[in-house]
């Protein structure tokens, strides 16, 4: 019996102190890092690749959201393997196959830049 009273009184403790302990706001975290100056300079475009997302000198990182969205606007990923981004028209000559994988997309941005 005395077994199951020091039990019991353990676990009363533990409320207690889960309960009395005071919360504390989460403090907002300052952003020490700073973006990659390499990513955020502009880059022309070869003329295949301005058919799909503009002559004007983008960002490496909006020239893929750009493609992003004309594959996602034209439906273009494979429906059974969404991985897979299958090529129409304007990216057939871009990808220089009818099908390439989502991971290829950002080595044929990078021949396709200057």
């Amino acid at each position: 019996m005395a077994k199951t009273a020091k039990k019991a009184a353990k676990k009363a403790v533990k409320k207690v102190a889960k309960k009395a302990a005071p919360k504390k706001k989460a403090a907002k975290k300052k952003s020490a890092r700073k973006p990659n100056a390499a990513f955020m300079a502009p880059l022309n475009a070869s003329p295949v690749l301005a058919e799909v997302i503009g002559s004007k000198p983008l960002p490496r990182t909006e020239i893929v959201k750009k493609i992003w969205e004309y594959i996602k606007k034209n439906k273009l990923q494979d429906n059974k393997n969404k991985r897979m981004i299958n090529a129409d028209s304007k990216l057939k000559p871009l990808f220089g196959k009818d099908q390439i994988s989502m991971f290829e997309l950002a080595k044929v941005v990078n021949k396709h830049v200057k």
